[in-house]
């Protein structure tokens, strides 16, 4: 299959076009700009384009069987200097309308398969969506593209919750800040975590679910994905047990350094868990039981940053 991962740059993009490349698909990455040289998809061909500016076009999306849309921007993206008053439209136009426009174009370009990355807020509480435009804009941005599904086109959503995973560069980088907080070099932050919880999720499993849901999936329909319940306290003591620091963390209901109130949409001693449907799970055929695996794996990487960089 001849599929177009746009987004591709990204984090959560980039390992699912290394996965579909890996079981032999045919990738190309959509960029607004130049690959970075240490991506994970350096190259991978690349097709020049924004959603949200509009420079696609039909005949450039033509050639396409599948498109993976992994480009979908979050409360991180949103510009430091936004206005309130703009906010509404910002969301529209990189969520509720931005990304059902691009899905309508691949859809006339004759994209056969669509699969958007989403959110998992408005799944599993849909009161969030009342009141947070950003969940808001994530569910209509999924109910619009999803609503495209016809026989020739089918249109399909993979929500997940927190996701645990890092590419080379300033992601890599910001984790290796929370190992050295681990190992006790920040001793300006104490050893406790905000109150709450979540499900996460490893990159490595998102990647088998919309791999999955692209060979498999049913046009029309959101699958909520996720893999372990954590408290804030539990996750981030993964990462001190995976730093080998021996300390164990304490559960504090106030603001953390690494956790922002703002990042906690449902707001800070909310346990926000759930677990997956079996069936949708062996659907997809991703993996569960992965997140410590992952964290392990990024520390040992931020073990060899600090190697190479001790070393000059």
């Amino acid at each position: 299959m001849k599929i177009l991962v746009v987004g591709g740059t990204g984090m959560i993009g980039g390992h699912i076009a290394r996965l579909l490349a890996e079981r032999g698909e045919d990738v190309t990455i959509a960029a607004r700009g130049e690959v970075a040289e240490d991506s994970l998809v350096v190259g991978f061909p690349v097709l020049r384009g924004d959603y949200v500016e509009g420079t696609f076009t039909a005949a450039s999306l033509a050639s396409f069987d599948g498109v993976v849309f992994a480009a979908g921007q979050d409360i991180r993206h949103k510009p430091r200097d936004l206005e309130e008053a703009d906010e509404s439209a910002y969301w529209d136009a990189v969520q509720s309308e931005g990304i059902p426009r691009f899905a309508e174009l691949c859809k006339r370009a004759g994209v056969r398969r669509f699969v958007q990355v989403g959110s998992y807020y408005h799944q599993v509480l849909p009161e969030i969506a009342e009141r947070d435009p950003y969940v808001r804009a994530r569910q209509l941005a999924d109910e619009r593209t999803r609503a495209l599904s016809d026989e020739d086109f089918a249109a399909i959503t993979v929500n997940p919750p927190n996701i645990v995973g890092v590419v080379p560069g300033i992601a890599l980088r910001r984790f290796a800040t929370m190992v050295r907080w681990a190992d006790g070099d920040l001793p300006d932050i104490p050893d406790h975590a905000p109150a709450g919880g979540t499900n996460y999720m490893s990159v490595r499993s998102l990647a088998e679910a919309v791999a999955g849901a692209l060979m498999n999936g049913e046009g029309g329909r959101a699958y909520l994905v996720g893999d372990e319940n954590l408290t804030f306290t539990e996750f981030f003591q993964l990462i001190f047990d995976a730093a080998g620091g021996g300390r164990s963390l304490e559960e504090r209901d106030e603001p953390h350094r690494f956790l922002p109130d703002a990042a906690i949409v449902p707001g800070r001693g909310y346990v926000l868990s759930y677990e997956p449907d079996p069936d949708e799970t062996d659907l997809l055929g991703y993996a569960r039981g992965d997140v410590r695996r992952e964290i392990e794996s990024i520390v040992a990487q931020v073990r060899e940053l600090q190697a190479a960089e001790a070393a000059g």
